[in-house]
């Protein structure tokens, strides 16, 4: 296997959308739990992990759907430009890094590496029997910006970071913050995918494939992405990680370019096209924001 090969397996461009909220996460641990220990580089190897195992289980698991589909039938596992043995090989390699990644920051961490495996696991199947797929992708997204946070948390606080109150603070250690941040990134992430999916309509009804575009109608899909863009934005602007109106009002604008995006897309010559780079533009210029107001708030 040659590594652009690999890199165009797992789609690592597509790393753009999860690498902000991982940021963002510890971001928001970091300012709540300043004397951690906990090393963005073990964050960022686990991260690497889950991503690549993720997009290995989905190629494996779909190899049958994607050689139906026009669209993605060339993709490598059809092609044999990667067999099934070394897209299992690889798979077995992310695992590794991302429990060794976990292993090397907390043992709460470590415990609880099953979670996005098994979230991973199962999201394939969702589109064989429900239209809520693209809910379940969200979810995959979500656990970046949680999971960046946990390692943080369970630093300081271990299993309490995720059961209860510890010692000194007043209520759940994630909730607001980073409970509301994950569930913006999970519908955020929802929006995007019904609208890609619209590109796979004919061929999903063909198949019987469950899609929100295939179960409904395209205007449907609009409707549906637009209300979803607003609680996105409630989410974001509900969680507020630093008490300023940096992030809230990054947030509000790029949600109104989303939502130009999505009604307008029949203005666009390749509407997927341009949806993937506001949506990935979303997460980056929100982190910026973080990063402004968090030195607002130093200074």
């Amino acid at each position: 296997m040659k590594l652009k090969d690999i890199l165009s397996f797992i789609k690592i461009e597509h790393t753009l959308f999860s690498l902000p909220f991982i940021l963002i996460g510890y971001i928001i641990a970091i300012e709540q739990f300043p004397d951690t220990n906990s090393n963005i580089l073990w964050i960022f190897f686990a991260a690497i992990g889950a991503r690549g195992l993720a997009m290995t289980l989905n190629r494996i698991i779909d190899k049958d759907i994607d050689a139906s589909n026009p669209r993605t039938k060339n993709r490598h596992l059809i092609s044999g430009s990667i067999s099934i043995k070394g897209a299992w090989i690889l798979s077995i390699i992310f695992f590794l890094i991302l429990i060794i990644g976990a292993g090397m920051l907390n043992k709460v961490a470590l415990m609880m590496s099953w979670l996005p495996v098994l979230v991973f696991f199962i999201y394939p199947y969702t589109k064989r029997f429900t239209w809520l797929c693209h809910l379940w992708l969200g979810t995959c997204l979500a656990l970046a910006p949680a999971g960046a946070w946990l390692a943080v948390a369970a630093d300081m606080h271990g299993w309490s970071a995720i059961t209860g109150i510890s010692e000194g603070y007043a209520g759940l250690l994630w909730f607001p913050k980073i409970f509301f941040i994950s569930i913006g990134v999970m519908l955020w992430i929802t929006v995007f995918d019904i609208n890609y999916a619209k590109m796979d309509i004919k061929n999903d009804k063909k198949n019987g494939i469950y899609s929100f575009p295939a179960r409904f109608n395209e205007k449907v899909t609009t409707r549906t992405s637009v209300q979803l863009t607003l609680l996105w934005f409630a989410c974001f602007a509900i969680a507020d990680p630093i008490n300023e109106i940096w992030f809230i009002a990054t947030a509000g604008i790029m949600a109104l370019v989303n939502i130009y995006v999505i009604l307008s897309q029949e203005k666009f010559d390749d509407f997927q096209n341009v949806l993937f780079r506001v949506s990935m533009s979303t997460g980056w210029l929100l982190l910026i924001s973080l990063i402004l107001g968090s030195f607002k708030l130093i200074s």
